[in-house]
């Protein structure tokens, strides 16, 4: 069929022709902002899930919605190496300016924007990466100590009064949250926690990997009631067929009841994945209905095109010593697995791949959903693996389509 017409999106945090089964997330989401605004006592959000499940959409689903309904939103994507000041300083900067067209003549925005001046050059030092252009003199003694749990806390606390002045609410959304480090996780933690006992109008929605909710109680212990910890998962059977299948009748193509079990069976429900599946039992096809036939043909397309991308840039990243212990994983299944099975796996001791799991976990490669248990982040990463590599020990070779 044309490709032209083709509805599907794979990407990263593309937004799907159909986004299924996450009304009541979003409804969640938007009930929890409305209250920050109000004055009224509300939870940040965190969505929390593997690679694929589609975190990224919904955070900008909710991100677009609130900025639809006037919040001052701050958008952020935590890269693994760059400091949270940096990050923050630029988008606070942004939010700021569009807090100032509101109403320039009310103080709080300049005292806003001293703090932040302050918080930028108190901090510059200590981490080298900031970069902030602001012909704005700080105010003395005010976020500029240098000191992070001190100074963001200073911040955010000026920010969200400049955002009460003007009946409004600041909202930090943060995604890939995992990659901020535990120190500067604590401060921003210890920030939001100041504003929400003063009920300030501030608040933070973001995502991460599962391992990011023991890295928040780590980093804080009272985390788990300052936050609301939303799991995002894969879709159940009657939303996954329609992030698959209303799109394609949209267009006037049918999927056959054969090629839509056969297509939820090979994606397993993932969001992702479905767009990928979608896109090639488009491509392959004569004509409507798509087949079954049609899909198990889409499936070597859908696969070349994840190897090459999807997987392939994680793997590229790993070391070989990180490669032969995902690849001992692979070999024991999707997982969980026991970190003792692994490590028998490899004919080693658990205390000498230690540090390569830990590794790997800072990587967001691999979590550990209990304790002794370690799994992939990456749904279907251990049938890659696999392929990529011809045994628990090879040396890794690039995939062939």
């Amino acid at each position: 069929m044309d490709a032209r017409q083709n509805p599907y999106a794979p990407g990263a945090g593309t937004p799907p022709p159909e986004l299924a089964g996450r009304d009541e997330i979003i409804e969640r989401a938007a009930v929890a902002l409305d209250r920050i605004r109000a004055g009224k006592a509300a939870q940040s959000v965190v969505l929390y899930g593997l690679r694929g499940v589609g975190k990224t959409v919904l955070l900008n689903r909710i991100r677009l919605d609130a900025e639809a309904r006037g919040f001052a939103t701050v958008r952020i994507e935590a890269p693994e190496e760059r400091s949270l000041p940096a990050l923050l300083a630029p988008a606070l900067r942004t939010a700021l300016f569009r807090l100032r067209r509101i109403d320039a003549v009310k103080d709080g925005i300049n005292r806003a924007m001293n703090a932040l001046a302050g918080f930028a050059r108190g901090l510059k030092v200590k981490y080298a990466d900031i970069e902030l252009g602001l012909d704005i003199d700080p105010e003395g003694g005010l976020a500029d100590s240098g000191d992070l749990d001190t100074d963001l806390a200073d911040l955010i606390t000026v920010v969200a009064e400049a955002a009460a002045e003007r009946d409004t609410a600041v909202i930090i959304f943060i995604d890939e949250l995992q990659y901020v480090p535990q120190d500067q996780l604590a401060a921003l933690i210890m920030a939001l926690h100041v504003a929400n006992q003063a009920q300030l109008p501030v608040t933070m929605v973001a995502a991460g990997l599962p391992q990011l909710i023991g890295s928040m109680g780590r980093a804080k212990s009272y985390a788990e009631r300052l936050f609301e910890f939303i799991p995002i998962d894969r879709l159940d059977d009657q939303s996954a067929r329609a992030a698959l299948c209303l799109p394609a009748q949209r267009e006037k193509v049918e999927f056959t009841d054969e090629a839509t079990r056969f297509v939820l069976s090979q994606s397993g429900g993932y969001p992702y994945f479905l767009q990928e599946w979608g896109k090639h039992s488009w491509n392959v096809a004569d004509n409507s209905p798509i087949d079954g036939e049609d899909a198990r043909r889409a499936t070597d397309e859908a696969l070349a095109d994840l190897d090459a991308s999807f997987f392939r840039v994680r793997f590229d990243r790993l070391t070989p010593a990180e490669k032969t212990y995902m690849r001992a994983m692979a070999e024991l299944g999707p997982g969980p697995h026991r970190s003792g099975d692994i490590a028998d796996a490899l004919g080693r001791k658990v205390t000498a791949v230690g540090p390569i799991r830990n590794a790997l976990i800072a990587k967001g490669m691999i979590y550990s959903p209990a304790h002794g248990d370690t799994a992939f982040t990456v749904p279907l990463f251990d049938e890659f693996m696999r392929r990529i590599m011809p045994g628990p020990s090879a040396t890794a070779r690039p995939p062939t389509s």
